[in-house]
């Protein structure tokens, strides 16, 4: 794959991120296309400028940071062309190549060999300065930007709790007789995961199923062999007729199919329930969100504070695997699927290894999670895959003392590079599970859009 873009190039020494970039360009575009290709370049460009900002001062009289900017603002090619874009980076991937890798590189043969120990140790004091530089704007980025304040967190919940409340009141009074558990909230806002604003959560409602009349299938079991999905069966139609079942309802080509689960809820949630008289009692501005790819309520707590709420029906299957009513992207092929959700597992994982050697894995997802929050460009890459790829990351490394934030964030984006080569991201915990399966090829034209490019610049600006 690595042909595609240019030659493979020989391996450089991992003085320097230039590697990482010369793969990002190369194997990007065989995987997600000319739109992904670009979206990682840019992710790659952002933190070699922040590298090349902290190699730069004061060793390189070539370049200057204009006073008043900071590291992490990158005004300039935010909102830029393709064929801009793609210059700039093409500039940036040179100039890091022809950054000194080594104390020998320039030297005569004599010289060198007389002034090897000493351009060495300055060499290596120089990367050291480098290494702190760069851990100090990421531990500031950290505290400044991703990190979220409490008295922030516990308002969202607050808004949350009060919008959950409401709904299972209206569902028992509306639909006694639909079999459901006990709702409850969920989501990176109550793992601690969450990152610069406190603006998402989900409601889980899980779903009753007789035992005898469901079965569920995975999907790697079945013709369209998709791990990390399963079809649910409808059972025994020959001893209990359609309408045995509250959820016969839902069933599509003898599946329980969640698209029609979404829109029975859908009905109730949007066209049943009055947000605006709920909104005053609670002194909030409640509607549905529009457009979105499941039902979601857009709860408007504070002033300059909004809540989105996902409403997921939820299945728990007997060996305790959790189901969600998720669509996958490929809808109209896999519309019967339902989405198995691991979020509360590699949270609990994360947390689990951090506990045991007081490591920083948490705090780099976080880093990662609001670099892409923040640039529009990067909202493909998933808190999923970012979560996986540092998991993985985690089993062949072993030093996630705070002290190696710098290191380690750079691990991560070579490694999503690496994935990128195989074309495969495997799930931490079920290698099975492709997490870029998903993923489609996308023209450039439908990435950056007239409708949307105004938003880039502006955000840019």
């Amino acid at each position: 794959m690595a042909g595609v873009g240019g030659g493979r190039r020989e391996k450089k020494d991992d003085r320097g991120i230039g590697t990482a970039i010369d793969f990002v360009l190369s194997n990007a575009k065989v995987v997600l296309g000319v739109g992904g290709a670009v979206m990682l370049g840019i992710a790659t460009l952002a933190v070699k400028r922040m590298y090349d900002r902290a190699l730069t001062a004061p060793a390189s009289p070539t370049k200057e940071e204009r006073p008043g900017q900071r590291s992490w603002e990158e005004p300039k090619w935010l909102g830029s062309s393709p064929r801009l874009l793609n210059s700039e980076v093409k500039t940036a991937s040179r100039s890091l190549q022809c950054l000194p890798t080594s104390s020998s590189a320039s030297e005569p043969g004599c010289t060198r060999r007389a002034m090897g120990r000493g351009e060495a140790a300055q060499e290596e004091m120089r990367r050291a300065q480098v290494r702190l530089s760069l851990q100090e704007q990421l531990w500031a980025f950290y505290r400044q930007r991703a990190a979220i304040p409490a008295e922030e967190q516990a308002s969202a919940r607050r808004a949350a709790l009060d919008v959950c409340a409401e709904l299972r009141v209206f569902l028992h009074a509306k639909l006694p007789d639909m079999p459901l558990r006990e709702m409850y909230l969920s989501g990176s806002l109550y793992d601690d995961l969450q990152v610069v604003t406190a603006d998402h959560a989900q409601l889980m409602v899980p779903l009753i199923l007789e035992k005898n009349l469901w079965s569920p299938v995975p999907g790697e079991d079945t013709i369209m062999n998709v791990p990390g999905f399963w079809l649910v069966r409808r059972e025994n139609l020959e001893y209990f007729p359609r309408g045995s079942s509250y959820w016969d309802r839902c069933v599509v080509g003898g599946y329980l199919s969640p698209k029609w689960v979404l829109q029975l809820f859908e009905r109730l949630v949007t066209g049943s329930m009055n947000w605006p008289a709920i909104g005053s009692v609670l002194d909030y501005v409640i509607r549905p969100a529009v457009p979105s790819e499941s039902l979601t309520l857009e709860v408007q707590y504070e002033t300059d504070r909004r809540l989105y709420l996902d409403f997921l029906p939820l299945l728990i299957l007997e060996d305790g695997v959790p189901l969600i009513a998720k669509p996958h992207r490929q809808a109209e092929r896999y519309e019967s699927l339902w989405r198995q959700s691991v979020r509360a597992e590699e949270a609990a994982r994360l947390r689990a290894l951090d506990q045991e050697d007081g490591g920083c894995r948490c705090a780099c997802l976080k880093v990662a999670k609001a670099v892409c929050k923040l640039d529009p460009a990067l909202t493909r890459l998933s808190a999923s895959q970012l979560t996986n790829a540092l998991l993985l990351l985690s089993e062949t490394e072993g030093d996630w003392t705070p002290q190696a934030l710098a290191d380690r964030f750079l691990q991560l984006l070579r490694a999503l590079v690496g994935h990128l080569e195989a074309g495969r991201l495997p799930c931490a915990l079920y290698p099975k599970v492709d997490l870029f399966c998903e993923l489609t090829p996308r023209r450039w034209t439908r990435w950056a859009t007239p409708s949307t490019a105004p938003c880039l610049t502006q955000r840019a600006s």
